[in-house]
């Protein structure tokens, strides 16, 4: 028996703020960066960041905006012939949602201080949850 469909409702919680004004600036995954991005959460949001400091990495999830368009085959950075749009991180997909591991250096209030970040300036912020190692890292044995 099939599931009654149900309306997919997503709205954002913040707005990033990185020196990437283009989607060519942004480095692939964040990595090599030193830039230092903001993460602002909106007022209404501000009391879930409440012991946001206690983790030194957070996992931000947020919607390429600006991404048009996919294809089911694409050729990732870390190979030279094309595979399928699921095994590569590419932003162009069927729901556009971005991921990304990024260190906390500093919260202000509803502004959260990050690095690592691979989101262009204006990118809506969906969720934030705690980065833990012993969790998100798996053994690759």
């Amino acid at each position: 028996m099939m599931a009654e469909s149900q309306a997919l409702v997503l709205a954002p919680i913040g707005i990033i703020h990185s020196p990437y004004k283009a989607v060519g600036q942004v480095p692939r995954q964040g990595s090599g960066r030193d830039e230092i991005c903001q993460v602002e959460v909106f007022g209404e949001f501000e009391e879930g960041l409440r012991d946001i400091e206690m983790f030194s990495h957070l996992v931000l999830i947020y919607w390429f905006h600006r991404s048009a368009g996919y294809s089911l085959s694409v050729t990732p950075s870390w190979d030279m012939r094309p595979h399928g749009l699921f095994t590569s991180r590419s932003p162009r997909r069927p729901s556009p949602l971005g991921l990304c591991v990024v260190e906390l250096l500093a919260r202000e209030r509803n502004v959260l201080k990050v690095r690592g970040l691979d989101a262009i300036d204006g990118t809506p912020l969906l969720d934030i949850k705690p980065y833990f190692p012993h969790i998100d890292e798996r053994d690759s044995t």
